[in-house]
């Protein structure tokens, strides 16, 4: 199994911004050593945007990163769910690039869908990680008593299969996520400098649940913050922060958070 270079657990590659350019973000991410990206899905309509992204990357023939996928639907598109969206998803489950379910979750931040679809989209999600054995890439905005409430519930049918992806919560909550089975991925937030409290939860984390995203086209990390649209070969700049903070060199976390990404996404190997 190989585990040299950075693994992008989170990358919205389907993005009009990012496919408009795809072979040259690719090239560039294999310039900075990226080696694997997970493109996420947000609905039912991204799934066949993703399937261009993939007739995009196979028409490339110079090097590049391998690319997978996840079905889901975000919780700020659960409003707008159309009949048949959510049969769609499941129906791709079993295509061997899919490699987890969501991005879905909880926000509080934007008001723009009732908590309880939320709270019920999210539920199935769970439903189905349960069947497939599929990961849950998390959303978690401003409401980490009601998601922490919600993951209890689901972790008394066993250990949780996810992450959180782009974590800026503290580190009792992380431990706690921890602690039923998920893992904790950093975004370029983990880069900025106001967040020192986010550095030192990050430095505090065992090791081996640790993951680096970039989540493009969003959330540039220093020194490329003014960069717009955010692309997947910056997740080496996360990367480069999250090994200081333990004293690792960046080919040893590198290596660290793509062991941890495969083995969370048992399709990726």
């Amino acid at each position: 199994m190989d585990t040299a270079g950075w693994t992008d657990t989170h990358a919205h590659l389907a993005d009009a911004g990012l496919l408009s350019k795809l072979p040259s973000l690719l090239a560039q991410s294999v310039v900075y050593g990226v080696k694997r990206i997970l493109c996420v899905a947000v609905d039912a309509d991204s799934l066949d945007t993703i399937d261009t992204v993939y007739r995009e990357w196979e028409q490339i023939q110079t090097a590049k990163p391998l690319v997978f996928n996840s079905v889901g639907i975000h919780p700020n598109h659960a409003q707008q769910e159309k009949p048949g969206d959510w049969e769609k998803v499941c129906d791709r489950v079993t295509d061997k690039r899919v490699c987890a379910l969501g991005e879905t979750g909880l926000d509080k931040y934007w008001d723009d869908c009732p908590f309880e679809v939320q709270l019920a989209n999210f539920r199935r999600h769970w439903a189905l990680s349960r069947q497939t054995g599929l990961p849950v890439i998390i959303h978690s905005r401003d409401c980490d008593v009601p998601m922490l409430e919600l993951l209890r519930a689901e972790y008394r049918n066993g250990p949780l299969r996810g992450v959180m992806h782009s974590f800026c919560s503290s580190y009792e909550v992380a431990t706690e996520c921890i602690a039923m089975g998920l893992y904790i991925s950093f975004s370029g937030m983990l880069t900025y400098k106001k967040n020192d409290s986010l550095r030192h939860t990050a430095s505090r984390l065992p090791i081996d649940r640790l993951l680096v995203e970039t989540d493009a086209p969003y959330l540039s990390p220093e020194p490329k913050r003014n960069a717009r649209p955010n692309e997947p070969a910056y997740v080496a700049y996360t990367g480069r922060v999250l090994a200081e903070l333990h004293a690792r060199s960046e080919s040893q976390m590198a290596s660290t958070t793509t062991t941890n990404a495969l083995r969370l996404f048992e399709r990726m190997v």
